[in-house]
């Protein structure tokens, strides 16, 4: 890390950037083991309506993949770009994957 000394304690400046790291190891971590799923909040940052899909970044920087069929709710179902939402994080076969999708 540029600016970072690794000697005995990170500058405060390195901080958020290590916690942030930490938080999305955990939340991968977690959906990897086939735990229970792990509740977060996230923005949407696309959202294709006529494929069905799309991606929210958590709070802590990851993108997780979202289908229409985890968003909660009766008819068309769809998520507006910069929409706050709340979502349980799974282990899909590709990858992090939401589910249980709601706007918070």
């Amino acid at each position: 890390m540029a600016g970072c000394s690794p000697r005995f304690s990170l500058p405060l400046r390195c901080l958020p950037f290590e916690t942030q790291n930490l938080a999305v190891s955990n939340l991968r971590l977690a959906a990897q083991k086939g735990d229970s799923p792990v509740k977060t909040n996230g923005t949407v940052k696309w959202f294709n309506d006529a494929k069905g899909f799309g991606f929210i970044t958590t709070e802590g920087g990851e993108d997780v993949f979202v289908h229409f069929s985890a968003i909660q709710g009766n008819g068309f179902r769809s998520l507006s770009e910069g929409a706050h939402v709340q979502f349980d994080v799974v282990q899909g076969p590709k990858g992090l994957q939401a589910a249980n999708v709601t706007l918070s």
